[in-house]
């Protein structure tokens, strides 16, 4: 049995932000490798110890690129799934969060492992606003789709 799903006209742009993301992961591991190479930890550990993070700035900043990605590696394909649904209804809209996401994304990436965690609040605040808009506009989707609207 066939079946045929039709997308609105302007969900390439859609698949488009949730492509872009792919971007994100790259920035992150590219960081995560500076720090690791600067700090010296070796694979497979996966972080320093509190100890040498205590003693050691650069195995500092390599649990910052660390855990900045885990982060996003969090968020990313709960994110991604909410961008895709929330566009066969809202494309437009949904194009708009979730590039604010990714630029929220991009902003927590480089500030949080350049300043810390004091310098993830402006990039976390803006994907929260993206992730928050696609959310709803995701629920949004399904419930039109479950009422047969």
């Amino acid at each position: 049995m066939s079946f045929v799903f039709e997308v609105p006209k302007d969900y390439g742009y859609v698949l488009a932000v949730a492509t872009s993301t792919i971007f994100i992961n790259t920035y992150h591991k590219v960081l995560t490798a500076i720090a690791r190479r600067a700090s010296g930890i070796q694979y497979p550990t996966p972080y320093a110890s509190q100890e040498q993070a205590d003693k050691d700035p650069k195995a500092y900043k390599f649990n910052l690129a660390q855990r900045a990605h885990s982060n996003f590696t969090e968020n990313h394909a709960p994110f991604v799934t909410a961008l895709l649904v929330a566009g066969l209804r809202y494309p437009g809209p949904a194009t708009y969060a979730g590039a604010t996401w990714v630029a929220g994304r991009f902003a927590y990436a480089y500030f949080y492992t350049k300043y810390g965690p004091k310098g993830r609040t402006a990039g976390y605040v803006t994907s929260q606003v993206g992730k928050l808009a696609v959310t709803v506009m995701a629920v949004l989707t399904c419930y039109s789709l479950v009422q047969g609207a």
